[in-house]
């Protein structure tokens, strides 16, 4: 399974690093650290905790206005496979995009929950690229 960086974890999540250390040390985040000492987090971990974050997030902001061609990085929440068609979900900060592709497509990029993907919007079509 893929683990993310306290940085990693805060471009992925629309936050500063600062702001993800002070939830990682709160244990909001459920960490762990590798050989050389890094507290990184586990893909399926982020998964979820992005997801709570987006649901508590009640901030009356303006909604931002963009052009089609959008890229929003983030990471695979859910993924649901049928016999030819595939649903994935990406978490990209506040915002949750689905997309509907071929299961041969989830399966060529090899996508899984907790890995990090972009979702690219055009019109009304949303697009899966692995990173």
């Amino acid at each position: 399974m893929q683990s993310y960086t306290i940085g990693q974890a805060a471009r992925l999540l629309g936050v500063s690093p600062d702001t993800a250390r002070r939830w990682a040390d709160a244990g909001r985040m459920a960490t762990h650290r590798d050989e050389s000492g890094r507290r990184l987090i586990d893909g399926k971990d982020l998964a979820a905790f992005s997801v709570e974050l987006a649901r508590a997030d009640t901030t009356d902001e303006d909604p931002s206005y963009t052009s089609v061609r959008n890229a929003f990085p983030g990471i695979v929440t859910a993924i649901k496979l049928g016999d030819v068609a595939a649903q994935v979900e990406i978490q990209a900060g506040p915002h949750r995009l689905v997309s509907l592709l071929t299961r041969e497509a989830v399966e060529e990029l090899g996508l899984e929950v907790g890995m990090e993907a972009t979702a690219r919007v055009k019109s009304t079509n949303v697009h899966i690229d692995r990173v």
